[in-house]
């Protein structure tokens, strides 16, 4: 057994970082529930085209919202105690939705408003958590920490918990929202076992947040790599957002799966995560990070128009397959690349900006791609999605050189 503890998570990444990854791949669990059972309670209660895109939208607004100061506070409070704080938040909040539902007392617009306050504690609790990773184990280790992390996202958030929220949503919507909660809140348990560095104290008056903010801007925007990968993640966000954001009507009334089926697509992106879980390493040592961008992006942008092409299960699932090993490929190298880049007093801010980026795009594309689905029908946001995503490639292709280098790009910790 320790055997496996060794291969699994290194002694060399320490306690601390076994809890969190226990932590974060509980949590995960919880979260992957409700990547079924979000879009399916919502589904349950309207067939609206624009509701059912709105629902991805007030999930994926509040880091847009919240984002920069989140990590701002992140760089100046004690980040186990906010990841604590908001993951026992979390658990509140699913337990009361629990009981609406349980009670046949919940509507459309609380469903919304609930998703909407979930998904900004989730804000504050991502960002926190990330930064962790960089401040407990060594740089030359971070690659590894961040790939268990991913594996634990893809076997957990995506493999087991969409098929397992969709089954408990069969027996009873109440029963995947009480799960969710329990879970969460265990999650808040054990990030509790964490013990993290201490920070040096700061000398002289603490400056105005807004000042915080304003210099992760300014290094994200001066530091080659990373600004190109904000830009690239944001731009090709705004194209998945808008395809992914009607997957669940794509998935039910395009290719004709169930509720179940639905969950089928989530799972069969996560089994191909963990193909690329497999060949990472192979391809990090043979292929230079840039070329591994520019391979990500043509494959995203030739997954939506497959999608957008066909009614068959059978050509969708393999076209899912392989667009989750591209996300966990494109997921872990840019998590490596920010981290290494910037200085640890900055890794909440740099992150919160990439974060703006993430949901940023996301925002604007399910907005579109409800829009284009109630008017022009669920495939119109796909053939969106793989237009704007060609247009874009070809304009970033040679930018994504910058990527390659990002250790020999430095920039000062200070504006």
């Amino acid at each position: 057994m320790s055997r496996i503890a060794e291969v699994v998570v290194p002694a060399r990444l320490g306690r601390s970082f076994r809890w969190l990854l226990a932590s974060s791949w509980t949590s995960n669990l919880g979260d992957g529930i409700a990547l079924a059972a979000g879009p399916l309670l919502v589904a349950s209660l309207t067939r609206d085209a624009f509701l059912v895109a709105l629902a991805a939208t007030v999930q994926w607004l509040p880091p847009l919202l919240f984002g920069l100061v989140a990590g701002a506070l992140t760089d100046r409070l004690d980040r186990k105690l906010i990841v604590v704080t908001v993951d026992a938040a979390r658990a509140v909040v699913l337990a009361v939705l629990t009981l609406a539902v349980a009670t046949d007392r919940v509507s459309i617009v609380a469903v919304l408003a609930a998703l909407f306050v979930l998904a900004t504690a989730e804000v504050f609790a991502d960002n926190s958590s990330q930064t962790m990773v960089p401040a407990l184990v060594a740089r030359e280790d971070l690659a590894v920490a961040n790939s268990r992390l991913q594996t634990g996202f893809i076997t957990v958030n995506q493999l087991a918990g969409p098929p397992l929220g969709a089954a408990l949503f069969t027996v009873a919507a109440g029963w995947a929202l009480g799960v969710q909660a329990v879970v969460v809140a265990l999650g808040a348990v054990l990030v509790t076992r964490v013990v993290l560095p201490a920070r040096e104290p700061g000398t002289g008056p603490r400056p105005a947040l807004r000042h915080d903010i304003v210099e992760g801007l300014r290094w994200a925007v001066a530091h080659p790599a990373v600004r190109t990968l904000v830009l690239t993640i944001t731009i090709f966000n705004v194209t998945f957002g808008a395809a992914w954001s009607v997957l669940v009507l794509y998935a039910t009334q395009r290719l004709g799966l169930g509720e179940i089926g639905f969950g089928l697509v989530t799972t069969v992106g996560a089994v191909g995560g963990l193909a690329g879980v497999l060949v990472y390493g192979w391809i990090t040592q043979r292929v230079s990070l840039g070329s591994i961008m520019r391979i990500g992006l043509v494959i995203e942008t030739l997954t939506h128009l497959v999608l957008a092409l066909t009614t068959s299960p059978w050509i969708a699932l393999p076209v899912f397959f392989v667009f989750g090993a591209h996300a966990f490929v494109w997921g872990t190298t840019s998590i490596a690349v920010r981290q290494r880049a910037v200085p640890l007093a900055l890794q909440g801010r740099v992150g919160s900006v990439n974060q703006v980026g993430v949901f940023g795009g996301l925002v604007v594309g399910s907005a579109i791609g409800g829009v284009l689905a109630q008017h022009a029908g669920v495939t119109a946001p796909f053939w969106f999605a793989f237009a704007g995503s060609a247009v874009f490639v070809a304009l970033i292709w040679r930018s994504l050189r910058h990527v390659a280098h990002a250790d020999e790009e430095q920039v000062p910790a200070t504006a």
